[in-house]
């Protein structure tokens, strides 16, 4: 295990390397001068090179990615151009709103997508399997931004039993909650229903419920543990996936976060924020790829002789 722990590590170190090349690399992907398209076209020449000096956007390329990566390894993620605030300092801010917001998503789209997958798997062809499989279709195939503003048309403005945007509170947090977590549970089900099926037609299960195993411990103990190998994985790389979603529903319902903090950052072509949340979300997907992988091992230790 400790060997296959260091293995991914290392393996992880070059895909991270390249992906802070990427993002370093997007204030040089923007049309035109980046330092001119942050300032406005109003701005002075002056200002322009004062920014520009700044941002250290004056040196070689090669020398500022190395500079910047150093500086964001050290947690050091630059200064807003909008706000002249730290950007790690306006991330420390907004991140506990979109933690609480994704946590509660993750735990509502995991609970309720494994249990509707092994109920159409056990209940397989019945009017049950029928009925989760196509639900579970529509909430994966809805955009977010739709699926939002119906939540909020029918739950906010028809019945009015909950805030429509801000954060008022705990019942603030259920629309935009259920929100992210309905398409995660819609993929996670079907997910969770087709590993089930597979499992529940290999041999052993066969001799088990032969010798009279309790349905209960044939479905749960079971099956669930050997088809939950590849839906760890999902469940891993879904957080990061959670964290980009953000983006469109915080500005939706109003909700304070990383995701709104982005949007607000892309309208006034503030570089540094945008480039420091992009940093964190491909981090944090490194990290749930690594997490995920030792998950499996976990799950399945022949994994780690493969």
């Amino acid at each position: 295990m400790q060997s296959y722990l260091i293995q991914r590590l290392l393996l992880s170190v070059p895909v991270l390397l390249g992906v802070t090349a990427i993002v370093f690399a997007i204030l040089f992907l923007t049309p035109g001068d980046p330092v001119r398209t942050m300032v406005g076209v109003r701005a002075t020449e002056e200002r322009v090179q004062e920014i520009r000096a700044q941002l250290g956007l004056d040196r070689p390329w090669s020398e500022q990615y190395v500079r910047w990566l150093g500086r964001t390894l050290r947690g050091d993620l630059g200064v807003s151009i909008a706000a002249k605030r730290p950007v790690a300092q306006l991330i420390a801010e907004q991140l506990p709103f979109t933690l609480r917001l994704t946590l509660t998503s993750f735990v509502i789209g995991t609970l309720s997508g494994i249990a509707l997958g092994v109920v159409a798997a056990v209940k397989q062809n019945s009017w049950w399997d029928h009925l989760i499989t196509y639900t579970s279709v529509f909430w994966f195939s809805m955009p977010g931004f739709w699926l939002g503003l119906m939540l909020i048309l029918i739950f906010g403005l028809w019945l009015r039993w909950t805030p429509i945007s801000g954060y008022r509170g705990s019942g603030a947090l259920i629309l935009p909650a259920l929100t992210l977590a309905l398409p995660q549970m819609g993929s996670l089900a079907r997910l969770v229903r087709t590993e089930m099926l597979e499992v529940l037609r290999e041999e052993y299960m066969k001799t088990a419920r032969a010798k009279g195993v309790r349905p209960f411990l044939l479905y749960y103990r079971h099956a669930l543990r050997n088809a939950m190998i590849p839906v760890a994985v999902f469940l891993f790389l879904g957080v990061p996936w959670l964290l980009g979603g953000t983006v469109v529903i915080e500005t939706v319902f109003g909700w304070p976060g990383m995701g709104r903090l982005m949007y607000q950052a892309l309208l006034q072509k503030d570089f540094p924020v945008v480039q420091g949340l992009l940093f964190i979300i491909a981090l944090s997907t490194v990290i749930a790829n690594l997490v995920g992988d030792i998950a499996t091992v976990m799950l399945d230790p022949r994994i780690e002789q493969a």
